[in-house]
């Protein structure tokens, strides 16, 4: 009988436990749309205070990016867009993207000593451009750094990369310095004047990276909610850019483009970081720059927030 009444008490305890349990979690459902809403919310908002810096997810503009070829070789030519019609095929691009936007471990690779007397292929760069190009150390990453070793290893040619500032990327190659451009290049007619582009290999756009608190951009939904705000700012408000890119023709105008530019003032920069640390420290406004760097360089700036 003893027995009997312990194993009942144990039952019961049990009983009035998941009772207990699903009070709890019948309070929880209850509240959803109060406590527990209001709880999320916050933690929403604190998180969005804690970003320094934010991208708006709306494009301004439509690209294409592609390789400029020494316009005196026609054979490198023919051979870089074979190799970009084989991985775009293959599934390689997929993977090497899948480094830099998705979950894989991003490539390094070395460049050797420009050497006359060895068959090298050179490649201009301005490795400032994550994911594109950029470095850690002595090494080179990014989507073009593994499609320039690609390319090397195809053509049977040992891989050089000259690192230069990104106004000296075409006109190098239009030199003869170097064999081609692959610096997140957007088809341009100007530069067409130093380098024959390849086949396009990417389609990326122009967005703005503001503060994190900034809230001048959060009700627009369409690229003409953006820039109507943009139109109606005067010279007082500076607008950073890397300098020589499609941000900076955006921001000062370029006829080729079709862009009319704006009555902001543009400050350029050598590279996107460069110009969101500006504006983290108050000295411009916003800054306009591809949608894959803007991407990256928010990204890492908030995870040091």
């Amino acid at each position: 009988m003893k027995k009997t009444m312990k194993i009942l008490a144990v039952v019961l305890a049990l009983v009035l436990s998941l009772s207990a349990l699903a009070a709890c979690g019948s309070k929880d459902v209850a509240d959803d749309n109060g406590t527990t809403a209001a709880n999320a919310a916050d933690e929403t908002t604190a998180a969005a205070a804690k970003q320094a810096v934010k991208v708006i997810d709306i494009n301004l503009t439509e690209e294409k990016y592609a390789f400029g070829v020494d316009k005196d070789q026609p054979e490198l030519l023919a051979q870089v867009n074979d190799i970009i019609k084989q991985i775009m095929a293959d599934g390689t691009f997929d993977t090497i993207c899948d480094r830099y936007f998705g979950d894989g471990e991003p490539v390094a690779v070395t460049s050797a000593a420009l050497d006359a007397s060895k068959d090298q292929l050179v490649v201009a760069t301005n490795a400032a451009f994550e994911p594109f190009e950029y470095t850690k150390g002595d090494k080179y990453y990014g989507i073009d750094m593994e499609i320039a070793k690609l390319i090397a290893d195809k053509t049977g040619k040992e891989l050089v990369i000259n690192n230069m500032d990104f106004d000296a990327v075409c006109l190098s190659v239009g030199q003869h310095k170097c064999d081609i451009a692959m610096a997140g290049l957007t088809v341009k007619p100007d530069r067409e004047e130093y380098v024959t582009f390849s086949d396009s290999y990417y389609e990326a756009s122009q967005k703005i990276i503001v503060k994190g608190d900034d809230t001048t951009f959060d009700n627009c939904k369409t690229k003409e909610d953006v820039e109507a705000i943009l139109n109606g700012l005067d010279s007082k408000t500076i607008v950073g850019v890397q300098t020589g890119t499609t941000g900076e023709f955006y921001v000062k105008g370029d006829a080729d483009w079709g862009f009319d530019g704006l009555k902001t003032e543009c400050k350029g920069y050598k590279n996107g970081s460069l110009a969101c640390q500006d504006l983290i420290n108050g000295n411009i406004s916003f800054v306009i720059i591809d949608s894959a760097p803007a991407a990256a360089i928010t990204e890492a700036i908030n995870e040091l927030a």
